[in-house]
């Protein structure tokens, strides 16, 4: 796991276009789209130090990335408003924007097990037609805690929200 950097831009777009053409073969066309996540997101990620890559070494030895994501500490206002309830109000990382290359099975599952070896306390949210997420999530014994509203997706903003919170 290593942090991203602006040359990693390039192949994050890829496996962030990969993972909106996997969702909508999968019957989730409208989680992502085609515009989610925005380039500009991504570059923000990059700049502000939350963009983290899963990669290993090839059989050429040339480094590839396996997976992605971006952790974001602090008060998210995506969860600001939820229509159920959180664990709790300890302070806690949200993760956001996870997607695979596809190059190495569980790559997902990997990044999230490593989020939660370092930080106790973690929420997440899907798109109820992500069912591979929910699977890995209640897999890593994430609670369904509600539901909230994306403000920037105005099509379908519903996203089911998960935490997990050891200790």
């Amino acid at each position: 796991m290593r942090p991203a950097a602006a040359d990693d831009l390039t192949r994050m777009l890829a496996t962030l276009a990969r993972a909106r053409r996997l969702m909508a073969a999968a019957g989730n066309p409208t989680q992502w789209g085609t515009v989610f996540p925005r380039r500009s997101t991504v570059e923000e990620d990059i700049r502000l130090g939350r963009a983290f890559l899963l990669v290993d070494d090839g059989e050429d030895g040339r480094e590839r990335l396996l997976a992605q994501f971006a952790l974001c500490e602090g008060r998210d206002p995506s969860y600001a408003s939820i229509d159920g309830a959180w664990l709790d109000d300890d302070p806690y990382v949200a993760v956001h924007r996870l997607a695979s290359s596809g190059l190495r099975p569980r790559s997902a599952r990997t990044c999230l097990e490593w989020i939660l070896g370092s930080h106790p306390n973690v929420r997440i949210d899907t798109h109820r037609n992500n069912h591979a997420m929910r699977h890995i999530l209640a897999g890593l014994g994430f609670a369904f805690c509600g539901t909230i509203l994306l403000p920037d997706h105005d099509e379908d903003p519903e996203r089911l929200a998960f935490q997990r919170h050891d200790g």
